[in-house]
Formats: C-alpha cells, sequence, structure tokens
C-alpha cells in the first residue's frame, strides 16, 4: 500500500485536489455556474449557517455526480444498533466486560456496519443532545457499501487490526493507538485485514473541540498540528448492481441504492472534514510535587454542552509516563463522580487493575458509583519506594467520559455473554487499616 498523504492540523481551513485533476478547484468562488471538469458542486454544512465563525463548520466538495443521486432509502435491519435506553432496567452496578469476542471470518462475513453494536448511551438524538458507546467487531472489508451517521460524530478507536477508511475527502488509514473523527453526515467505507476490534463514541449535535488549555499556556496536551486531514481523492467507478449507502438517522439504519462510488469527490474545500490523531503525540502533563492532578488534564478532544466547563463526552488517554509525585498514593484515587465513566484498553495492563481489565474490553462506573483501585494494586502501592518510575510503558487505556448518566442496552447487558458478573469481587479483599491510637503509622513514606 502506498504511503498516504495528509494535511496537518486541527479545524484548518483546508483545500485539496487530487493531483489527476489539476486547477478542479473553482477560482474566486464556490458556486460557479460551469465547474471546473463539469463536476458538481455541493456544501456539507456541520453547523447552522449563523453560527459563529468560530464553530461555523462546512466544506465545499467538487464531485462527479452529486450525493442525492440515488434511489429512496428503506428501513433494513437494525442488528445490534440502537437508542432505545429502556431496554432493560437500570443497573447502578460497578460493570466490567471481558474482551468482545470478533466473529471468525471462516464461519460468517461481517464487515463494519454489520458488526456495529450499541454498549450503552444517553440522551436524545431528535433534540441533538446525547451520545452513544457502541463497539465494532468485524472481519471482512465493506465493499461496494457506505455507512454515514446522520445522528452525529463518531470519534473511532480501533484496537485490533488497522482500518483503510475511504472518505467522500480522501482515505485515511488507522491503526491502533491511533483515533479518528468522521463527523456527522461523512459517508465512508473500511476496509480491514483481519478480525477486526474498536470502540467508537457517538455525540449527538455537538462537534469535537481540543480542551482549553487555561493556566497551561499555548502549548501542551494534544498539539493541532499532529491532527492529519486526508487529501482529496476520487474513484469514477460504476457499480453494476448498485453501490448500497447505508444511513443511521434517529437512531435506525436505513439503505439506498445508487449507481456510483460515494467516493467520486475531485477537490474539497472548508474546515468540516474526518482527521485522524496518534495518541503517542499527546504531551502529558502531570504533578511533579505531590498529589494528583485531576484526569481531566489526559483530555485529547472534548464535545463541549452548553453549561461551561460540562461536557457531552471527553476523550481521554491513559498514557506512557513518568510517576514523581511525593508522599502520595500514585495509582488513581478512589472516586465518586457525578459523570459516567466508560473505560477501554487498547493495550497492556491497566496500572490500577492488573488482571481482569484486558483489551478488548470495558468497564463503565456511572454516577455516584464508586470505584478505584483493587486490593492488590492498594497495598503494593502502599508500600512501595517513591522513586521516580515509568508509568504505563506498553499501555494505553482510554475513558468515555460524560454528564450524561449513560443506560447499558441488553446487548451490554446479556446478549453479548461478555458481561464480568465477578468484578465486584476485586475489591471485596480490601480490609481496614484504621490505627486509632496511632496517628502516623510504622512504615509510610
Amino acid at each position: 500500500m502506498a504511503e498516504l498523504k495528509y494535511i496537518s492540523g486541527f479545524g484548518n481551513e483546508c483545500a485539496s485536489e487530487d493531483p489527476r485533476c489539476p486547477g478542479a478547484l473553482p477560482e474566486g468562488q464556490n458556486n460557479p455556474q460551469v465547474c471546473p471538469y463539469n463536476l458538481y458542486a455541493e456544501q456539507l454544512s456541520g453547523s447552522a449557517f449563523t453560527c459563529p465563525r468560530s464553530s461555523n463548520k462546512r466544506s465545499w466538495l467538487y464531485r462527479i455526480l452529486p450525493s442525492v443521486s440515488h434511489k429512496p432509502f428503506e428501513s433494513i435491519d437494525q442488528g445490534h444498533v440502537t437508542h432505545n435506553w429502556d431496554e432493560v432496567d437500570p443497573d447502578p452496578n460497578q460493570l466490567r466486560w471481558k474482551p468482545f469476542e470478533i466473529p471468525k471470518a471462516s464461519q460468517k462475513k461481517v464487515d463494519f456496519v454489520s458488526g456495529l453494536h450499541t454498549l450503552c448511551g444517553a440522551g436524545d438524538i431528535r433534540s441533538n443532545n446525547g451520545l452513544a458507546v457502541h463497539i465494532f467487531l468485524c472481519n471482512t472489508s465493506m465493499g461496494n457499501r457506505c455507512f454515514y451517521s446522520s445522528d452525529g460524530d463518531f470519534l473511532i478507536v480501533p484496537q485490533k487490526g488497522k482500518l483503510l477508511i475511504y472518505t467522500e475527502f480522501g482515505k485515511m488509514l488507522v491503526r491502533p493507538n491511533e483515533i479518528c473523527v468522521i463527523q456527522r453526515g461523512m459517508r465512508f467505507s473500511i476496509d480491514v485485514f483481519e478480525e477486526t476490534r474498536g470502540y467508537i463514541l457517538e455525540v449527538y449535535g455537538v462537534h469535537f473541540e481540543l480542551p482549553d488549555l487555561g493556566p497551561i499556556g499555548a502549548n501542551g496536551l494534544a498539539n493541532p498540528r499532529d491532527f492529519l486531514i486526508p487529501v482529496a481523492w476520487y474513484e469514477d467507478h460504476q457499480v453494476p448492481g448498485g453501490y448500497t449507502v447505508i444511513n443511521k438517522y434517529q437512531g435506525k439504519l436505513f439503505a439506498a441504492k445508487q449507481d456510483v462510488s460515494p467516493f467520486n469527490v475531485v477537490a474539497w474545500h472548508g474546515n468540516y472534514t474526518p482527521y485522524k490523531y496518534n495518541l503517542e503525540n499527546f504531551m502529558v502533563i502531570n504533578s511533579v510535587a505531590f498529589d494528583h492532578a485531576d484526569p481531566s488534564i489526559f483530555t485529547v478532544l472534548t464535545a463541549k454542552s452548553v453549561r461551561p466547563g460540562v461536557a457531552i463526552a471527553d476523550f481521554v488517554i491513559f498514557p506512557p509516563r513518568w510517576g514523581v509525585a511525593d508522599k502520595t498514593f500514585r495509582p488513581p484515587y478512589y472516586h465518586r463522580n457525578c459523570m459516567s465513566e466508560f473505560m477501554g484498553l487498547i493495550k497492556g495492563h491497566y496500572e490500577a487493575k492488573q488482571g481482569g481489565f484486558l483489551p478488548g474490553g470495558g468497564s463503565l462506573h456511572s454516577p455516584m458509583t464508586p470505584h478505584g483501585p483493587d486490593a492488590d494494586c492498594f497495598e503494593k502501592a502502599s508500600k512501595a519506594k517513591l522513586a521516580p518510575e515509568r508509568i504505563a510503558d506498553g499501555m494505553m487505556a482510554f475513558m468515555f467520559e460524560s454528564s450524561l448518566s449513560m443506560a447499558v442496552t441488553k446487548w451490554g447487558l446479556k446478549t453479548s455473554n461478555c458481561l464480568d458478573e465477578n468484578y465486584y469481587k476485586c475489591w471485596e479483599p480490601l480490609k481496614s487499616h484504621f490505627t486509632p491510637n496511632s496517628r502516623n503509622p510504622a512504615g509510610t513514606n
């Protein structure tokens, strides 16, 4: 596979032409009477026309045929995709899932769309307020099928297997330890090369942004220059029997047929694009004296709510870093949170739970549900010599954190058969160390 090219920068106003058609972008205007190469001009709007410039999102696409050239959409089998948050009764317990099982290619061919499974979520699609967490489990490429969500942005986290993603803006190769965002309305198709698994955070009605840095200053966390946008690439491809366009609309799946590939955009310009990011580029900030900074310092992207400082969803990572805090219990502290915390593991062993929380699995700690290190972690960390140490080398965990109280689907609680019924037992060995007659127990650092 030839190395793909990208444009650098988060949220930039970009322009790109397929080099096979130089000059395909109109000069000085968006919608000429006749476009270069007799292309069609089509605008893709990701925000209301009247949004402030700082939040106004749109791109102009110059394509061989407009996207309206398709047969009517018809409802198709939903599989395990849902937005029904009342399928089963609420469960406030700490929840953990074993690695979600990928179907064997020798038994059944499953592509990205057929392999979508909604795990949990909250809010309302029709009012553009909420989110969903999906798991994708697939073993074959999409072929002459593409997908888009009319409901929200997809933040895709591959865990096993790389993804070659065809979009209307060009191609992206996304490997484990990288992420990509396919924004609302953008059509894409995914090629896979092995049995493949990953996680998706879908947000309704808002777009992901870089978090504000406040007193951190101008630099740090995920730097804008490290986000990569595909360059224009097109295929003029007729499809005998029809190309299938699948639309996720109001939580349901619909399909329409058309005669050509949707990836027929010869040139484009704008600031509403797909993009990818390598998690290894995250500039980690950590405590260098004592105590913990809150995990919000590990935020890569945020989807803000209308309340200042409160997110519909944050995408947070726990990357390799140095731990140097003195006189401090260094693993994550015990916690009850007003937010929902879904965690996944891309690779390695999570520092607070060496066993049970495995790559390809996940956990959900709902609002005010207590959580924290297991008993073994607590005992070791309480007695450890506090020298500078590397933390999480070879590991990458992440969190989808939300201000909404997420409900788990029937697939998540029952059908997946991956729920770890013994999760609570990791805290059962915790014992009291209370010394009422000694404020400063011997052996503390």
